[in-house]
């Protein structure tokens, strides 16, 4: 399934299924329905399907060109993965003096709750703050079921499902060389438009994803060249905190930021970005100036 939470006219969030050209109002189903997507990662999904293999009325029916998306749901960490594809690696090393050597184990930070928004919102330029604001197109990993010192081998086992996150990064923000505050500014997690669940994707390092800022491709690559893959990931995260349903890893991203490329290049108040992951979706968010 993918899995939306969407709004029509009365601004009211709610829960949907996207088809091919509609979204089903799950709530309009049944009136003992779940309501929201955090209802279904915590254990509603099998309802949702049976829902579906029913009778779809047409009032449960709306086009998806006539909602508006929002983030999937707030998750209540977002855990990032930096440095996690070769190429990505060998363009820090000379655009942002990080290490030129592989990690011998995942490189991870924090992203805050608050940083999260949905599809079509505006991610902040503030000058104040920055001069050089990134962009990281992301397979975002959706956890299911509460994760502590989960081995490689069932790890996949603990995935809910599969998103997009855009990792906003304000690169002359790297305080001391910790990524907390460069990444973790409000509106810098991008995240949707939609999530797939796991049963749907029997492979997620087959995916390819790519970026592009004003309809210019900027990344294009696959999740096959992945350093730690998401099994990895899993295990090491969960070796030193729970993760718990509704959590997000974001697995990091291929090479094709602005920071390196030659020259330079930066989100500016008027561009418009969009991150595409295979079989999710595509997240695009325009850049406006911070008020």
């Amino acid at each position: 399934m993918l899995l939306v939470t969407f709004s029509t006219a009365d601004g009211r969030p709610r829960l949907g299924v996207q088809r091919e050209t509609d979204i089903v109002d799950v709530a309009a189903l049944s009136p003992d329905a779940p309501t929201t997507l955090w209802d279904v990662v915590n254990g509603s999904v099998d309802t949702v399907a049976a829902l579906l293999a029913g009778p779809i009325p047409d009032t449960a029916l709306h086009p998806v060109d006539g909602v508006r998306l929002h983030a999937p749901l707030r998750p209540g960490k977002i855990v990032g993965v930096g440095l996690n594809y070769t190429e990505h690696v060998a363009e820090s090393a000379r655009a942002l003096d990080t290490a030129n050597d592989l990690p011998q184990q995942p490189v991870l930070f924090c992203k805050p709750s608050t940083a999260v928004i949905g599809p079509d919102e505006p991610i902040e330029h503030n000058a104040a703050l920055t001069s050089q604001l990134d962009w990281e197109c992301e397979l975002a990993v959706v956890i299911g079921r509460t994760a502590k010192r989960v081995p490689p081998e069932r790890a996949l086992d603990y995935v809910f499902g599969y998103s997009v996150v855009n990792d906003i990064s304000a690169r002359d923000q790297r305080r001391a060389g910790l990524w907390f505050y460069s990444k973790g500014q409000d509106t810098y997690a991008p995240f949707g438009p939609a999530i797939r669940t796991a049963d749907e994707i029997p492979d997620p390092h087959a995916l390819d994803l790519s970026l592009r800022v004003n309809g210019e491709v900027k990344q294009k690559s696959n999740t096959r060249y992945m350093l730690f893959r998401i099994p990895e990931l899993i295990a090491d995260i969960s070796a030193g905190f729970t993760l718990e349903p509704g959590d997000v890893i974001a697995t990091g991203t291929p090479s094709g930021v602005g920071a390196g490329l030659s020259p330079q290049q930066w989100l500016w108040p008027g561009d418009v970005v969009e991150a595409t992951v295979q079989h999710v979706g595509t997240l695009r968010n325009p850049v406006v100036d911070a008020r």
